[in-house]
Order: C-alpha cells, then structure tokens, then sequence
C-alpha cells in the first residue's frame, strides 16, 4: 500500500503550464521510470496510524489523527481514512477506490457525521481542499501515466541521493481543469524509486506548492514515506502549510472486504 498518500505521489502529478492541445515527443525513458515508480512494491494491505498537521500563515497549528487501511483489489485498491481526533472531526471518514482500468475514473466519498450523510466526491470537485489540506480530493487517488508524457529535466542529489527530476506534461487541457494544477516538477530517487520533492503549480491563481518528503524508511520490504510536508505559498508568503505523519505502520495484515464501503464509512471504527 502506497500509504501517507504515496498513491498520488506514485502517479506524479506533472502538468503543464498551460492548458495543453498537442503532445510533444514523449521521452521513453522518462516514462519508464514514472512506471517503475507506479509499480513499486506496496504491500497487499496496509493500517496505518497517522497524523495531519494544519498550519496557517501565522504558525498556528491544528493537529487531526486519522486511521488508514488500504488493500488490493485484483489491479485495483481501495482505502479508508477515519478521523479520530480532534472532536470536530471525529468520525468523519474517507473512502477512494483507485481503478487501474484506462479511462475509468477513480470513485471518492467522504462521510460527514454531522450531517449524517456520505457524499460522493464529483469530478469537478478534485481540486478542492482535503480537509483543510494543502492536499486536494485529487491528489489521494493515482493518475493514469498515459494521460501524460514525460521528461528528463536534470539530475539532482538530495539528502545525499541520486535523484532524476521529471517534468509530465497533460496531453488534454481537461486533466488540468480536473485536478488543479499547470505545471509540476518531481525528484525521484535512484535507488527506490520514491518521489522525495515536488513542485506543483496551481491552475488558480499564482500560487505555488512545494512538496517535501523528509522521512522514507523501508518496513517489511515497503518503502514508506513516514513525514511529509506541502506547503502554499504566493510569491515569497507561505499561505499554508500541511505535515502528514505516520506514526506506525502495518503491511500485509488480514483485512475484511466490507471494510471498505460506505456503509462501514457511516459506523465507523
């Protein structure tokens, strides 16, 4: 399981600057690489202890822990997110089963306990904020690699590894308009294949994200990303930012199939 939203790192979500009407050359070797990135080892389930950390322009910080399960489906996946803490929003859960068939978009809901109600999350709804993140809706589900093409930009040492940086351009202006961003760059470790630094331009606005992945370690052969960092920032003013931690991990451990419907969505934990 590509857990601590790793799914939307995996896919890379690389655009372009501007909506785009004709593909250039994809780069073959680039591609190769987001692939390898895609097909990295994650486990058959994953659970997950976390922690989302919300803080604003003036430092002042909201703490929310969240329990995660993840399993394979065939080719697909499907996870959970139950909000524990704090009393806010507690038990409001997240639901996303990640489809690998081409052309079949990712289905999203999320479960509101105040209003009792699950709601399904539209395609024109992923660029919104996820839950107060600098994440959004779309960046928690995978991306199809043939929707984009591909790019060595350079090489690059971070935290004393190797690294390629990928530029992805969107062959249709619809996939900017779907999940946010115009143009995004990614650092992709030699060794692992795990991105460990992003760059991530906003279609609104002139807003930028940067994407920190200061934390991976390897558990039970899974190579997981225990802390990460996105940030928002307009010109030199960080906006916003968000900490996502998990603070323990299990792979590979028995999870029921109806764990993962919105009817488990409204009885929670």
């Amino acid at each position: 399981m590509k857990l601590s939203l790793t799914l939307f790192l995996a896919a890379a979500a690389a655009l372009a600057l501007f909506p785009v009407h004709g593909a250039r050359a994809d780069d073959a070797r680039a591609r190769e690489i987001m692939q390898m990135v895609n097909d990295r080892y994650d486990g058959d389930t994953g659970i997950a202890d976390q922690e989302m950390i919300l803080i604003d322009k003036r430092g002042n910080e909201r703490v929310r822990r969240i329990r995660t399960f993840e399993k394979e489906f065939g080719k697909d996946s499907r996870r959970i997110m139950f909000f524990q803490e704090p009393p806010d929003v507690k038990d409001t859960a997240f639901l996303t089963y990640d489809y690998d068939e081409s052309g079949r978009d990712d289905d999203q809901w999320l479960y509101l306990p105040a209003l009792k109600k699950v709601k399904r999350i539209a395609s024109s709804e992923k660029d919104g904020s996820f839950m107060g993140s600098d994440f959004t809706y779309g960046d928690m589900t995978t991306r199809e690699l043939s929707k984009y093409t591909f790019k060595i930009l350079d090489e690059k040492v971070v935290r004393g590894q190797k690294t390629w940086v990928i530029e992805a351009l969107p062959i249709s202006g619809e996939v900017v308009d779907e999940f946010g961003y115009t143009k995004s760059v990614v650092f992709v470790r030699q060794d692992n294949y795990v991105v460990v630094r992003g760059v991530f331009w906003l279609n609104k606005g002139d807003k930028v994200k940067y994407l920190d992945v200061p934390d991976i370690r390897e558990i039970n052969g899974v190579w997981t990303s225990m802390e990460m960092h996105m940030k928002t920032q307009q010109g030199d003013r960080v906006l916003h930012s968000t900490v996502f931690k998990t603070l323990g991990v299990k792979y590979n451990q028995e999870i029921e199939d109806d764990m993962f419907t919105t009817r488990r969505m409204e009885k929670g934990l």
